[in-house]
């Protein structure tokens, strides 16, 4: 999937009373789109888009209504409400009052993908509150805020969590129970889990789509990301930066190389990145390291 980009999205986000703060746009953030900003009261029509819309309310509570040819709904939403809107449909809708928003537009290939039976069709929801969605969007806006193009991997995994909680909570079609729902996954076989070493081996220094670790399995990214954990007992991004880590670690306690190079070698976008990471995980330096090496 490409990347979204503002053009993707209903056109909320393009309207003079919007101020983002800080969005995704240019950081390859495949079929995701996100922005945080402050909005201002307004009222207007919009045009259906590709894309579908969460909003996440930061602050509140303001009254916001909502329809398609005229404003059919009302409420009165709380702080952490979710303002849910699908691709594909018009939208007119009204702020209240001042408020502080996260907004998250997600392609619909990203919803589909690993859903088993008919395809997912959201909800349109106005208010509804979701605390493991929440969650997952303030993570979005979290990497936002501190970005490092090492954190693409994290980024791959939370969206694919969001769209999974988007189908299984706001769906209004959802798929069947299968006959294994609920079971462990078996986890990665041998092979599998060989041929992902191998491949974030070869590219540590690099960032490393969920889905291209997915195609290394043979998998589809959902399917992938619940084996993965099942074998190796972490999240594949949560895998990757501790294998940065131990990588990082070992050519300062052997070699000569700069430190900086080594924090180019392993993926950190540079030596203060290599730095705050193992003050973070390891409680040492990458000096330390070296001189205790």
């Amino acid at each position: 999937m490409d990347e979204l980009s503002l053009l993707d999205t209903n056109g909320i986000l393009r309207q003079p009373w919007i101020r983002p703060e800080r969005t995704s746009a240019g950081l390859g953030w495949s079929g995701l789109y996100v922005s945080t900003q402050r909005e201002q009261p307004y009222r207007a029509a919009f045009d259906a888009a590709r894309s579908h819309l969460v909003i996440l309310h930061l602050n509140g509570p303001v009254t916001v209504r909502r329809g398609h040819l005229g404003l059919t709904r009302a409420r009165t939403v709380a702080p952490g409400g979710f303002f849910v809107h699908p691709a594909g449909k018009d939208l007119t809708v009204e702020l209240g009052g001042p408020l502080d928003t996260v907004h998250v537009y997600l392609d619909d290939e990203a919803l589909q993908r690993g859903q088993d039976g008919p395809p997912v069709t959201l909800a349109e929801e106005l208010g509804v509150a979701d605390p493991l969605l929440e969650q997952l969007v303030l993570a979005l806006d979290s990497v936002l805020r501190q970005w490092e193009p090492s954190a693409r991997t994290y980024v791959d995994q939370v969206g694919s969590l969001l769209a999974a909680q988007l189908a299984r909570r706001h769906g209004t079609r959802r798929p069947p129970a299968g006959p294994d729902e609920g079971r462990r996954p078996a986890g990665l076989s041998e092979r599998q889990l060989a041929r992902v070493r191998e491949l974030l081996t070869e590219r540590l220094g690099e960032p490393v789509p969920l889905a291209d670790m997915a195609a290394a399995a043979g998998l589809s990214v959902s399917h992938f990301s619940r084996q993965f954990k099942a074998r190796v007992g972490q999240a594949p991004h949560q895998y990757l930066l501790r294998l940065r880590l131990d990588t990082a670690c070992r050519l300062l306690r052997t070699g000569s190389m700069p430190i900086a190079a080594v924090a180019d070698r392993c993926g950190f976008t540079h030596q203060e990145h290599l730095t705050r990471v193992m003050r973070r995980h390891l409680q040492t330096t990458p000096a330390a390291v070296r001189r205790d090496g």
